[in-house]
C-alpha cells in the first residue's frame, strides 16, 4: 500500500526504509513547518552549560537534533523513543529511552529519582500541561524552552495516490488542508491523535501505538482481517 505521512518538510528520515519492512511504500506530506526560536535555543544551552538540570528530555526528534551538535555537557538524558535516540546517539551522546512514545510515560520511568530535581525540555511551542502537572506532581521542576513553533504551511495534501494517510500528531491533523475520499484508509499514529481526529469527526481504522512500526503493525492486521 502507498501511504501519506504527514511529516514537517525535510523530516522523513527513514519513513521509506521503515515503512518497506512492513511491505508498504510510502511518501511525505507537510501539514507543518517549523521555525527556529534561536533566542530559546542559546538560553536552553546556557542553561545546559551552567549545571541546572539534573535532567534533559527530548519529546522529539526534531529538539534533539537542533540542541544536540550545541551541547558541551549533559546531565542523564531521556529520548521519548528509538528514533529520536539514534539522532542524538549520533552526536554521541548517551541516552535512555522511554518504554512507551509519548510523554505521560516519562515521570513513571523516573520514578521516585524525579523528586527535588530540574528537568530540561527543549520542545515545540505546543502546550503540554499534562507533562507539566505530572513532573510537580512527583515532585520534581520542570524547565520548558519553547525553542521552534510549528506553522502551518497552508498547502492542500496531495493525497491523489495514496491508498491511506497516516497522522502522525493531533496538530497535523487539526491544521492539514485536505479532501478524504471513500476509498482512502485514514490512520492515526497513537491514541492522542485519533482522539484529536474523532473530535473533528474524521475517525481512523487504524490506530498505531505511537510509533510508526507500531502503527504498520496494526494496519497489516488490519488489512489480514479484511483479506487485503
Amino acid at each position: 500500500m502507498k501511504i501519506a505521512v504527514t511529516r514537517l518538510a525535510g523530516k522523513e528520515g527513514s519513513d521509506a526504509a521503515r515503512c518497506a519492512k512492513f511491505g508498504h511504500q510510502c511518501y511525505s506530506v507537510h501539514p507543518l513547518r517549523s521555525e527556529v526560536k534561536q533566542s530559546a535555543v542559546t538560553a536552553f544551552i546556557e542553561a545546559v552549560d551552567g549545571g541546572e538540570f539534573d535532567c534533559l528530555f527530548f519529546t522529539s526528534a526534531l529538539p534533539a537534533k537542533m540542541i544536540a551538535p550545541l551541547l558541551n555537557r549533559v546531565p542523564k538524558v531521556i529520548a521519548i523513543g528509538p528514533q529520536t535516540a539514534k539522532e542524538l546517539q549520533s552526536y554521541e551522546i548517551e541516552c535512555e529511552t522511554l518504554p512507551g512514545f509519548y510523554s505521560r510515560d516519562f515521570v513513571p520511568y523516573l520514578g521516585d529519582w524525579i523528586a527535588g530535581k530540574h528537568i530540561g525540555i527543549p520542545r515545540a511551542d505546543v502546550p503540554n500541561p499534562d507533562l507539566l502537572k505530572a513532573i510537580a506532581a512527583a515532585g520534581g521542576i520542570a524547565h520548558e524552552f519553547r525553542c521552534y513553533s510549528l506553522e502551518p504551511t497552508g498547502q492542500n495534501l496531495h493525497l491523489e495516490g495514496a491508498g491511506a494517510v497516516l497522522f502522525t500528531s493531533a496538530m497535523s491533523y487539526t491544521k492539514a488542508i485536505w479532501t478524504p475520499r471513500d476509498e482512502l484508509l485514514i490512520m492515526a499514529i497513537g491514541d492522542i491523535t485519533a482522539t484529536a481526529m474523532q473530535k473533528g469527526e474524521t475517525y481512523p481504522v487504524v490506530v498505531g501505538d505511537g510509533s510508526l512500526e507500531g502503527t504498520l503493525a496494526a494496519l497489516n492486521i488490519y488489512l489480514g482481517e479484511k483479506g487485503r
